[in-house]
C-alpha cells in the first residue's frame, strides 16, 4: 500500500540548536522504532499510555479560566493552573479520556507533546523530527495540523503550519516508510502548533470537535450561546443544582439543557465520540468501562424546577425539538410562552440564569424594556439571584440596579460581562441612583 522510503527521503541536514525535546515521551536524539509490527507497538503503547502522567491544556472561554480550574480540581486533577483561555493541568491517560468525558466548561483537552525554544521556521522543521509522533498515529491515518501564535516573532504562520506538517511526514516516513495524508475536515488526528515570543509547543488534541459540541443542539435560535459558556454562567452564578432555575430570555434551551445534564450528574460528552478514539493507543474495552461506569452515576430522574420563558413560540419549538434530542424527557424542562415583563414566579425562590437580548437583537427597545423588566424583578422576584450576560456595559444603570458580582467574559467576539444581582425585597429605590456604578 505504501512506498518504501527512498535515500533522498532522509532528513536533509539541518544545524538546529535543538538538541532535546522538553516532553515526557521524547526519544533520544537519532533513536528509533525496534523492528515490531504495529500490532505489537500498540499493545505497549496502550500499557504506556495508561501509566505515564502527561502535561496537558485545556482552552475555554475568556473569562472561565478560574471557574474551570475549580472543575478539574473538582474532578481530581493535580497541578491545575489557570492561564491565558484555558488551564493546565496533570494527568494519566485514564484522566485524559475522563476530561473529555466530564468537563463541561473546556473548549478542548490538547495533550502535549514537545516543548522547545525557537528561533525560525526551520526549528520548528527540527521539533517536529523529534516529536514521538508515532506513538500516537502513524501512515494508515489522516492528519491536520493547526498553528496558532501569541506575540511570535514569526513572519508567516502559515509557513510554520507547514514546516510543522513537513517535520510531521518525515519522521512517520522515515520510521514506517510512507506519510499520513492530510485531511482538513475529518482527520484522524489533529496536532496543535503553539508559538509564543521564544518557544514551539506541539499538542495532540484528544478531542477532535470541540468539546461544547455536546451532539444534541441543531436548533440554535438568533443568538446562541455556546454549551460550555451557558455552563459556565451555572457556575459562576453559583446556582445551586437542587434550587428552582428560571429563564425569561430562553430561547432554544441552551442554560436550562445544561443545567438538567449538571443536576442529574451526566457527563456532557457520555453521547459523542473523541478523536482519542482514532488513536495506536486507544483500548477499547476500557473506553467502554469508563462510560458504563459514568453512566451508572446519571440520577434516573429530576425534581429540580427548571422553566423557560421566551416570547417567540418559533423559538419555543427549537427548544422543545433540543431537550428531545438531548435524551431528557420533555416534562424535565417547562418551556413555555410568556413575556419577560410580566411572568411571575411560580416556584420558591431560586436563581435566573439568562441571556437577554442586546445588541442586534435589542435593536429597536430603548431603556423602557429594562426598567420595566427590572420593575418586574423588583416586585415579584425578592429573594431570587439574578445574573444575565450582555454586551451593554451600561445595563445595570439601565435596570437601576447594583450588581453584587460582575465576570468579564466573551460571548463569541463580543466582549460581555455576566451581572450578578440579589433580589433582597425593599432594597431596591424605583428612582434612578445617578451615582451607581454602570
Amino acid at each position: 500500500m505504501f512506498s518504501p522510503a527512498r535515500d533522498d527521503d532522509a532528513f536533509p541536514q539541518y544545524d538546529s540548536p535543538i538538541k532535546k525535546v522538553d516532553s515526557p515521551q521524547a526519544p533520544r536524539p537519532g533513536q528509533r522504532l525496534h523492528d515490531a509490527s504495529i500490532q505489537q507497538t500498540e499493545r505497549v503503547q496502550i500499557k504506556a499510555a495508561q501509566t505515564e502522567q502527561y502535561r496537558l491544556f485545556a482552552p475555554c472561554p475568556q473569562g472561565l479560566e478560574e471557574a474551570l480550574a475549580a472543575e478539574l480540581q473538582a474532578l481530581g486533577y493535580d497541578h491545575v493552573q489557570a492561564g491565558r483561555a484555558g488551564c493546565h493541568f496533570v494527568a494519566d491517560w485514564i484522566g485524559v479520556m475522563r476530561a473529555n468525558l466530564s468537563s463541561r466548561l473546556a473548549t478542548r483537552i490538547l495533550l502535549e507533546l514537545s516543548h522547545a525554544p525557537v528561533g525560525n521556521e526551520d526549528d520548528i522543521l527540527a521539533l517536529a523530527r523529534l516529536t514521538p509522533w508515532e506513538r500516537w498515529f502513524g501512515p494508515e491515518q489522516t492528519l491536520r495540523v493547526d498553528t496558532s501564535a501569541v506575540r511570535s516573532p514569526m513572519q508567516s504562520l502559515q509557513y510554520c503550519n507547514l514546516r510543522a506538517k513537513d517535520g510531521i511526514c518525515d519522521r512517520l516516513r522515515e520510521l514506517e516508510g510512507a506519510r499520513p495524508s492530510i485531511d482538513t475536515v475529518r482527520p484522524d488526528a489533529r496536532v496543535h502548533l503553539f508559538l509564543d515570543e521564544t518557544t514551539a509547543t506541539f499538542y495532540l488534541d484528544t478531542s477532535g470537535e470541540s468539546l461544547f459540541k455536546r451532539g444534541w443542539r441543531h436548533d440554535k435560535g438568533d443568538a446562541p450561546l455556546r454549551e460550555n459558556l451557558a455552563a459556565g454562567l451555572l457556575a459562576l452564578s453559583g446556582w445551586d443544582p437542587s434550587k428552582p432555575l428560571l429563564d425569561p430570555f430562553c430561547g432554544s434551551g441552551t442554560i436550562l439543557i445544561e443545567a438538567a445534564w449538571m443536576a442529574l450528574g451526566a457527563p456532557p460528552g457520555i453521547w459523542r465520540p473523541f478523536h482519542f478514539e482514532r488513536l495506536r493507543c486507544h483500548d477499547f474495552r476500557l473506553w467502554r468501562d469508563i462510560k458504563d461506569e459514568a453512566r451508572s452515576r446519571i440520577a434516573p430522574s429530576l425534581d429540580t424546577p427548571l422553566i423557560g420563558y421566551d416570547i417567540n413560540p418559533a423559538v419555543l419549538e427549537a427548544a422543545r425539538a433540543n431537550l428531545d434530542r438531548s435524551h431528557l424527557t420533555q416534562d424535565t424542562i417547562r418551556f413555555e410562552h410568556g413575556n419577560a415583563l410580566e411572568i411571575q414566579p411560580c416556584t420558591e425562590p431560586g436563581w435566573i440564569v439568562t441571556n437577554p437580548p442586546y445588541g442586534e437583537r435589542l435593536e429597536h427597545q430603548d431603556d423602557d424594556f429594562w426598567r420595566d423588566w427590572s420593575s418586574n424583578l423588583k416586585q415579584n422576584f425578592a429573594g431570587w439571584s439574578v445574573n444575565m450576560i450582555s454586551s451593554d456595559l451600561e445595563l445595570p444603570r439601565h435596570m437601576r440596579l447594583k450588581p453584587k458580582r460582575r465576570y468579564p467574559l466573551y460571548n463569541g467576539s463580543l466582549d460581555c460581562r455576566l451581572f450578578c444581582f440579589d433580589m433582597v425585597q425593599a432594597s431596591y429605590r424605583q428612582d434612578d441612583d445617578a451615582g451607581m456604578e454602570s
